[in-house]
């Protein structure tokens, strides 16, 4: 077999496998941070409820988000139950999608012989993939990848309507990327028709190119088909719910979140450029050479491959710039700009393998891998005292691949085998050190092991913060105040009196530095702690 014909086809395999790596195992861990149980919780509610249009927390309306992600949930828990990996289902078919969309949007832009075009498709595919911000942002239950899938084949929709001449193709093409903007703002609110509005801005800026009178023209029927998509939900949940949705969905998680502090997420003005550097590993050294040789592109070249890195760059940019002036910064923000970044990296490698020279990027790629191995070696060992051949099995991947990728002349080969490093060295890790690392960071064993004890049934006084899984693994039963916000036991003496009298035992959560407060007084029970947390049954 030729050689490059073996390495299509080890392209394609490792890419089904990391296809289906995309829905692995989501349930290895639990429901972690302040939003991915709020939000599974808060589509379960829906789904128990039978209520595709009104999002409730506690019984509490929930209008900080739109409905998409919720919708999804809702799809998922009807096939196959509730579990915190249904809930997690539609983020990781989010991923795959946005995967698609790169390959398809690649494969059409880039030009060359059809087996380069197929090999080539295959080899960004399975950069896409590997990048450590899509698979974490896949695997969990939030809105950031899915507003990333909406908007990546809006622009991918409006990138291949701008590339072809086929008046047919492209009029079905600007079709699809009003449809998609319908569904963006259905995903994440206005930064749906934000992001695309000023990513196809900059693309003209950047080309210093006016846009062609179709483009203009489909304003006229495209708006409304992007109105009448995100109308679905917006119109009934404004009817039904009228200014109360209006203020605190638009006004507050909008506009005020974008212009002030409120939510206290401030992070500096160069932010984002650093977290977009960490979204792109292991490939980041070759986003940086991209941008190193952004200099020598044929900025306004009729070519599909000159089109396609300004786009993409305009498509980093934008967000980028527009994120940096808000007053609330969170690192998902700018997910959506992570598939552009994939296709200048891409890009990259491409140049690579064609004229191999400048060989840096790849050599620092395998050092990075190399220290990350040996890194984790020390910490798993030494730090977590995880077990030896735990510890080795995870490293082993990224030390091997990394030498490899060192001495390597063949880039095919060596993307693989990275990639395949990352498949490897991730499934090691969930399945034997991950569990135990995150057990400290949800609820869901304590809740778990007060259930075995017979205590499934009572209420829950839980502890507001970073950990907020106690809302979905406790569902049902956790107390809520007027607010719609968590009850903790030293801020509610007068629930803990009247279930005393009443001889209702409470469950409640404490901070593992107050447990001492508890061990001593009569009528308390402590069933255990997570090192972080601990769970007492109050009697």
């Amino acid at each position: 077999m030729h050689p490059s014909t073996l390495a299509k086809r080890v392209h394609f395999l490792l890419l089904l496998a990391f296809i289906a790596f995309y829905f692995y195992g989501l349930g290895h861990l639990p429901l972690v941070g302040p939003d991915e149980p709020r939000y599974a919780q808060v589509g379960r509610e829906m789904f128990l409820r039978g209520d595709w249009i009104t999002p409730t927390l506690g019984g509490h309306t929930w209008f900080e988000k739109p409905a998409l992600l919720y919708w999804m949930e809702i799809a998922a828990f009807h096939v196959f139950g509730v579990h915190d990996w249904s809930a997690r289902l539609g983020p990781a078919l989010c991923g795959v999608l946005t995967v698609v969309a790169i390959w398809l949007l690649t494969r059409q832009a880039e030009f060359g012989a059809k087996d380069d075009q197929i090999s080539r498709g295959h080899v960004t595919s399975l950069i896409v993939a590997s990048c450590l911000g899509m698979l974490v942002f896949s695997r969990g239950a939030s809105f950031d990848i899915v507003i990333t899938m909406t908007t990546t084949w809006a622009l991918s929709c409006f990138l291949l309507s701008e590339l072809g001449e086929d008046l047919r193709r492209q009029t079905l093409m600007r079709v699809g990327f009003y449809f998609f903007v319908g569904l963006s703002l259905l995903a994440k609110g206005l930064v749906g028709i934000v992001i695309p509005a000023g990513v196809i801005g900059f693309y003209y800026l950047l080309r210093l190119e006016w846009p062609r009178r179709a483009l203009w023209v489909s304003l006229l029927w495209g708006s409304p088909l992007a109105i009448l998509v995100s109308a679905v939900w917006y119109g009934p949940v404004i009817y039904k719910h009228g200014w109360v949705f209006v203020n605190e969905f638009f006004v507050q998680h909008h506009f005020a979140r974008y212009l002030s502090n409120k939510y206290h997420h401030p992070q500096p003005f160069y932010f984002y450029p650093a977290i977009l550097l960490m979204l792109t590993l292991p490939w980041t050294s070759f986003l940086i050479d991209a941008f190193i040789r952004a200099k020598n592109w044929n900025w306004r070249g009729p070519q599909n491959s000159s089109r396609l890195l300004v786009f993409s760059l305009g498509w980093i940019l934008f967000p980028i710039l527009f994120f940096s002036f808000s007053g609330s910064k969170l690192p998902g923000y700018i997910l959506p700009v992570l598939p552009a970044a994939l296709i200048l990296i891409s890009s990259s490698v491409h140049r690579l393998q064609e004229k191999q020279d400048a060989r840096w990027p790849m050599i620092v790629t395998g050092l990075l891998l190399v220290f990350v191995g040996v890194g984790g070696l020390f910490y798993g060992i030494r730090v977590a005292h995880l077990s030896v051949l735990c510890t080795g099995l995870a490293a082993a991947p990224f030390i091997i691949a990394g030498a490899f990728s060192i001495v390597s002349r063949r880039i095919d080969w060596a993307v693989s085998a990275i990639a395949c490093s990352v498949l490897l060295g991730i499934v090691v890790v969930l399945n034997c050190a991950a569990l135990d690392l995150s057990r400290r960071e949800s609820t869901r064993d304590l809740l778990r092991l007060a259930d075995s004890r017979g205590y499934s049934g009572l209420r829950v006084l839980a502890l507001p913060g970073d950990d907020r899984s106690a809302e979905f693994y406790a569902s049902g039963r956790v107390i809520y105040g007027q607010g719609g916000e968590v009850q903790p036991v030293h801020d509610v003496p007068e629930i803990v009196a009247d279930a005393k009298k009443r001889n209702e035992r409470l469950l409640a959560f404490v901070a593992i530095q107050d447990l001492y407060l508890y061990r001593s007084r009569p009528g308390v029970e402590v069933i255990g702690d997570n090192g972080k947390l601990a769970l007492v049954c109050l009697y």
